[in-house]
């Protein structure tokens, strides 16, 4: 072969390689750019899912185990035959706007001597028989002085009004009684029977049949002021 041929050779080699080169080039380059576009859309993928992953509610992404608690014990309660006295009891008014405690109280204080203490004897029976209960303490102080110092008929017989009878009292025309309850009870009950079952209830009413002195029903109202005062 002679050197024109080879030239010419030589020549159309790099007219065919000039032509096919640059296609064999765009084809590289397009796989190449597919290539790097494919992971890019797989790496985008996988930047979503490891967002919406992040962006899970706790309770998704940490599920909380519930506590389960025990019940308490149920309280029983044993029912009681016994009634429940949930109010405070009253003491009721017996007399003059007073309490029976009120009452003995207001009379022992003036109940002295031999008769000290013993309010709740008169209180008991006047308000049992009906009796105003300072008035028959009153006839007592008038009668036998037991607002300071008793009478010998109080002291040795338990004579409480200067009522008359048997037993006598030492020879004289005056009772005697066993106990002092029982001088206190004969009394009220003679005021009963003898005067309020005929209407007599006042001192003045009671003075005539009671005492020959007209000054009687005086010192007796005296003696029931001190009473209600004390």
């Amino acid at each position: 072969m002679n050197s024109n041929m080879k030239v010419v050779i030589v020549v159309v080699l790099g007219v065919i390689m000039s032509m096919v080169l640059p296609h064999f080039m765009k084809i590289d380059y397009e796989t190449n750019v597919q290539s790097q576009s494919q992971k890019q859309t797989q790496g985008n993928q996988e930047k979503t899912e490891t967002t919406e992953i992040a962006m899970a509610t706790p309770d998704e992404a940490h599920p909380v185990t519930e506590e389960t608690t025990e019940p308490e014990p149920e309280t029983i309660i044993v029912p009681s035959d016994e009634p429940v006295d949930t109010a405070t009891p009253v003491e009721p008014v017996v007399y003059d706007g007073l309490t029976m405690n009120e009452l003995v109280e207001k009379l022992n204080r003036s109940l002295k001597s031999t008769l000290s203490g013993t309010g709740e004897s008169f209180a008991k029976y006047c308000l049992e028989m009906g009796v105003d209960p300072y008035l028959a303490v009153a006839i007592v102080l008038h009668e036998t002085s037991c607002n300071y110092s008793c009478s010998t008929q109080v002291k040795k017989c338990n004579n409480v009004g200067g009522m008359k009878g048997s037993p006598s009292c030492n020879g004289t025309s005056y009772a005697k009684f066993n106990t002092l309850d029982d001088g206190i009870y004969s009394f009220v009950k003679n005021l009963k029977e003898n005067y309020y079952d005929y209407g007599l209830t006042t001192p003045e009413s009671m003075n005539k049949k009671y005492a020959a002195s007209t000054t009687w029903a005086a010192k007796v109202k005296h003696y029931i002021n001190k009473i209600k005062a004390a």
